[in-house]
């Protein structure tokens, strides 16, 4: 059965980003490695699904669609603020599967995002988003509604959504 990834603000090509987030890698190509890297080791099937959350790519599209070529599994973007100046057919021939310029609602509960979306306590779902890349929103409530799997976060990994289910069911603590 095929499993689901989550990720968000990769930045590939983006040296300004090392300093920006204190990323710590050398430079880009050894960041870029890493999280190809990374990434094949958890996402090991053609039919994995990964929900990209936005902010892929610097690149021009011969180097993006060769990342993205390296990467395992379905690839699913949500674009990001970043990646809206090129069009969904650019995303499509570079190797997303599915392109969404809006959230997505996941298992009835989970509304996948690039940016945080407005909820309010009394609102039964969680946010899971990307954009903020360290930083974390906490909230009042008992649970937090928000969960960010920009890279920083997830340790340059994707994180698998039955991880995230499991934190907000209660079962394990991330």
């Amino acid at each position: 059965m095929a499993k689901r990834f989550l990720i968000s603000d990769m930045h590939f090509g983006h040296s300004n980003i090392l300093n920006y987030e204190k990323r710590p890698f050398e430079d880009v190509s050894i960041m870029d490695k890493a999280i190809i890297n990374n990434w094949n080791s958890i996402v090991k099937h053609k039919d994995d699904i990964v929900f990209v959350l936005g902010d892929v790519s610097f690149y021009p599209k011969e180097e993006t669609a060769k990342i993205i070529g390296q990467l395992r599994g379905q690839k699913r973007l949500i674009l990001g603020n970043h990646d809206k100046g090129r069009s969904v057919k650019f995303w499509h021939d570079v190797g997303f599967k599915e392109v969404y310029h809006y959230p997505v609602c996941v298992d009835d509960f989970y509304w996948l995002s690039h940016e945080p979306m407005y909820l309010t306590s009394t609102m039964p779902y969680v946010n899971v988003h990307g954009h903020i890349h360290s930083q974390v929103i906490s909230t009042d409530g008992e649970v937090n509604q928000y969960f960010n799997v920009s890279v920083e976060r997830i340790d340059y990994t994707p994180i698998d959504f039955e991880k995230i289910k499991q934190y907000y069911n209660m079962e394990e603590k991330i």
